[in-house]
């Protein structure tokens, strides 16, 4: 009778589960044809993955854009299974990895964040930008008026070295004093990725392996091929990949026993730096009323830090409830994702918490 009982809870317990994450899956049906047609979910907790799915339900339009991005990319388009070793560019979601590397430099003390430019990139200071800092470079507060995010990206691809791309944003106009002025956009991370090339005497793509895709085992994440790294936008990964990144940041900069960044490091990336007195000259419409700290986007109210991107990519750490996720997509459309987004984190939320 006592065996009978206790299967009969372990059923009842799986069952309750299971109709807990089915809304993932209702969300997942519902949502993914408004997502470039795939989508990849995974949620973590507890030192396990909780929810794994993958959905690839691609409409014959959806496909045909897919070739035309893949072949102005210059790649090969992967119509086929959608899985979470599919690897993507995810856009913007690269800022939080760029930010962590950053950061530990700052942990070795190769680095501090009240550290100027000009000490590193002393080409800067002609043009006024000699006294901005590395923690003004990762917060978008820099003072500089960038151009919009695509356009940025696609001046930066054209450049030969990352002294050429430091020279183009020296010859960038200022729009007010650094760390009082918030503008999303990629200027402040290449700039410090231009720092951390000085300092480590290797090129990004080869600190980043080093200290944060190799540590976390994330073999299938890089910056491309390009002939410049692109820290704030220029990332390939998988959701596998990047969950590695986001349990070290759940777990205060631990990942498998080994500290990859101080719980310092981790502080500071997710504090807000869009205080009352700065003047937030651009933010992207899905992230108004945000917070940032470095590399990552705030929902205070939330308990949660994210870095979405501009393909559909969103991972994120929710603080209250002690868990992160990932989803993967690839689409443009992002009219509605904010809410989007929203509600996912909220259906997660309670489901990891038994809601």
């Amino acid at each position: 009778m006592k065996r009978f009982a206790s299967l009969t809870l372990i059923f009842l317990s799986l069952f309750a589960s299971a109709q807990r994450f089915s809304k993932l899956d209702n969300w997942l049906e519902k949502n993914t044809t408004e997502m470039g047609g795939r989508a990849v979910l995974l949620v973590y907790k507890d030192g396990k993955i909780l929810y794994s799915r993958a959905v690839n339900k691609m409409t014959p339009r959806q496909k045909m854009a897919t070739r035309i991005i893949a072949r102005r990319m210059g790649k090969s388009p992967d119509l086929g299974n959608f899985t979470p070793s599919t690897r993507l560019p995810v856009a913007s979601c690269s800022k939080w990895l760029s930010a962590a590397l950053v950061m530990s430099f700052v942990d070795e003390g190769k680095l501090k964040l009240t550290d100027t430019l000009g000490k590193f990139l002393p080409e800067l200071s002609p043009s006024g930008k000699g006294a901005i800092t590395i923690a003004q470079c990762v917060s978008h507060t820099t003072g500089i008026k960038a151009p919009d995010l695509r356009e940025s990206l696609d001046e930066m691809r054209s450049v030969t070295s990352m002294n050429e791309a430091v020279e183009q944003i020296a010859a960038l106009p200022m729009e007010g004093q650094p760390g009082k002025v918030f503008r999303y956009s990629n200027t402040g991370l290449q700039l410090a990725g231009a720092v951390l090339e000085r300092i480590g005497g290797k090129s990004f793509e080869e600190l980043f392996v080093q200290r944060i895709a190799g540590p976390l085992k994330m073999y299938n994440t890089d910056f491309g091929k390009a002939k410049v790294a692109l820290p704030a936008g220029g990332a390939y990964s998988t959701a596998s990949d990047y969950l590695n990144f986001l349990i070290m940041i759940l777990n205060g900069g631990v990942f498998e026993g080994k500290r990859i960044l101080s719980e310092t490091s981790i502080a500071h990336m997710q504090a807000n730096r869009i205080t009352g007195d700065v003047w937030v000259a651009y933010t992207p419409s899905e992230a108004t009323g945000l917070g940032y700290g470095f590399g990552e986007w705030t929902m205070e109210d939330l308990g949660v830090v994210t870095s979405p991107g501009l393909f559909g990519s969103c991972p994120w750490v929710d603080k209250k409830n002690n868990y992160c996720a990932v989803l993967i997509t690839f689409y443009l459309n992002n009219q509605g994702r904010n809410e989007r987004y929203k509600t996912l984190f909220s259906l997660v939320g309670n489901a990891v918490s038994g809601r």
